[in-house]
């Protein structure tokens, strides 16, 4: 499926709010796993199903759910019940080719956001949408797989007496989204590694495989903009909500990911500077390339005017011409050409054209 497009002909036509899974089916089963805690107490575990998560959605501890698996609507429809989820939301939920953005309810907040994955083997970008919906006093996010960035987040929670354990449920959508901003820094030092070898590859032994590399990096980081760009006005919009979920502390923290934003941004515009420049450079090292060959056959070519003119007169068949009755004329004519090649030669070093 196309990365910059989603198909959508199952949606069209439909009434707002229906239910339907647009995207790719990344995974056979629906996994729901819990994290309830507080600063003293904690329980980690997987369910069974959704309804084993409802009993916790009233109680004073932070609840985290986690659901990996959009393709059963069916356990979306339930969440979305228990919880009092829009049906829109539902539905934005289940478009996993939805843009980033955050929107603000009178019981919770709805937050779109884009995990990206670098794979070396084939050296293209992945996303994955994340969708958190926070509430009072419970969080849950929906993945399209299972895996992600999370696990930083999670070791935190496993361990007593850190602040995380200690604050409510919008500090830990705070971490969430802190751990997918901080992933892209990742991404981009791979990208930039990479950029730095084509650098080197341009300037050393450009080939045809190097425009293609070019055009590759370029589309990636296109891609990387169109994932990343709209998170700067999500975090914008979260820094700057009136939302009573998100508490004055917090907004402290959201500022500094509103930082990490522009810098990941500009970093993307200064990658595709690079890229474009690298492009000019390929083309003015090809055309040095083939300036230097072309040089060096004018040479050879403006040596060999003089010769093939003197062999050219001898060659002809004319029955009296003098020089060819002499002992030593075959000798004095490759004097001749040794004459006119060493002295060429020196002319063109004096001239510094070779």
């Amino acid at each position: 499926m196309p990365r910059f497009t989603k198909k959508r002909l199952k949606k069209i036509g439909a009434s707002p709010g229906t239910l339907v899974h647009v995207g790719e089916k990344k995974t056979e089963k629906t996994r729901i796993s819990l994290l309830d805690y507080d600063e003293e107490h904690l329980q980690e575990k997987v369910l069974d199903n959704i309804e084993a998560a409802f009993p916790l959605k009233d109680l004073p501890t932070v609840t985290w759910i986690n659901i990996d698996g959009l393709h059963d609507v069916d356990v979306i429809e339930k969440t979305g019940q228990r919880f009092n989820i829009h049906p829109l939301v539902l539905e934005d939920i289940l478009n996993t080719g939805q843009r980033p953005k955050s929107e603000e309810f009178e019981d919770f907040v709805f937050v779109v956001l884009k995990m990206l994955y670098y794979d070396k083997n084939t050296k293209e970008l992945n996303s994955e949408q994340i969708s958190l919906i926070l509430g009072r006093n419970f969080l849950i996010s929906f993945q399209e797989v299972q895996g992600d960035v999370f696990e930083t987040v999670r070791e935190r929670i496993r361990k007593s007496k850190t602040r995380i354990r200690k604050a409510g449920c919008d500090y830990l959508a705070y971490a969430l989204i802190d751990a997918v901003v901080d992933h892209y820094f990742l991404i981009l030092e791979t990208l930039g590694e990479n950029i730095e070898i084509l650098e080197e590859e341009i300037i050393e032994n450009p080939t045809s495989k190097s425009m293609q590399t070019i055009h590759d990096l370029r589309r990636e980081m296109i891609y990387l903009r169109k994932q990343i760009w709209p998170i700067r006005e999500v975090i914008n919009n979260l820094v700057k909500g009136e939302s009573s979920l998100l508490g004055e502390p917090v907004h402290l923290y959201f500022r500094d990911v509103y930082d990490h934003t522009i810098q990941i941004i500009d970093t993307i515009e200064s990658f595709r500077d690079i890229l474009g420049g690298m492009l000019e450079m390929y083309l003015s090292t090809i055309s040095n390339k083939m300036n230097e060959v072309m040089k060096v056959l004018t040479i050879i070519a403006t040596i060999f005017i003089p010769i093939t003119f003197v062999a050219g007169i001898y060659g002809m068949n004319f029955k009296f011409m003098p020089e060819l009755e002499w002992q030593w004329g075959y000798l004095m004519f490759w004097g001749i050409i040794a004459v006119v090649v060493v002295g060429m030669t020196t002319y063109f070093k004096k001239k510094k054209w070779i």
